[in-house]
């Protein structure tokens, strides 16, 4: 039989306080932490209006002739 219990990764009132702070904090979940604005709003907003950038120079470009192999 195995007596080793593993220790948990955390303490509990480590957890407990961090689940009570989480819990009072009136945003939506996925803004809750110090840099989950960055990951959740700011680089979706950098990929779609990159890819905006660039799909709105296309069709500029070809409705110009731009580009075109002869």
């Amino acid at each position: 039989m195995m007596t080793d219990i593993e220790q948990p990764f955390r303490p509990r009132e480590k957890l407990v306080e961090k689940q009570k702070y989480f819990q009072n904090i009136h945003k939506h979940t996925y803004l809750k932490g110090r840099f989950d604005m960055i990951t959740s709003v700011a680089i979706p907003l950098a990929l779609a209006g990159t890819s905006l950038f660039l799909i709105g120079r296309g069709v500029y470009n070809m409705s110009h002739g731009i580009g075109k192999k002869e």
